[in-house]
């Protein structure tokens, strides 16, 4: 288990179904409205605490392009040119349904100044 007393780790792990670990940078999970309020600190979720968020109905495949578009979006958070991002068309729908169960959405998407 994590200790917090020097605050929260830069980093989070998040777990598949299938038990696949990505390591993330926690700010770019905070994309996610469902990720960012099992890892408040303030919350009493077990998360806030170790840092660990699984998903036992995110397949590995998914989460991977899940955690790939947390970083993407990371990274262009501040652009205004940002190129497409590749999505299989065979997973397409299991992504939009991941997205929706994560609160992703354009409604919840950071505005820029």
């Amino acid at each position: 288990m994590a200790d917090y007393s020097a605050g929260p780790s830069k980093y989070v792990t998040l777990v598949s179904s299938d038990g696949f670990e990505f390591v993330v940078l926690r700010d770019a999970t905070f994309i996610s409205p469902a990720i960012k309020s099992m890892l408040d600190p303030k919350s009493q979720f077990t998360e806030s605490r170790t840092g660990r968020c699984v998903f036992e109905e995110i397949s590995g495949m998914v989460l991977e392009k899940v955690v790939e578009y947390f970083q993407y979006w990371y990274k262009n958070r501040e652009r205004e040119d940002v190129p497409d991002m590749e999505i299989p068309v065979e997973l397409c729908l299991e992504i939009l349904t991941a997205a929706d169960y994560l609160g992703i959405d354009s409604k919840t998407l950071p505005r820029l100044a």
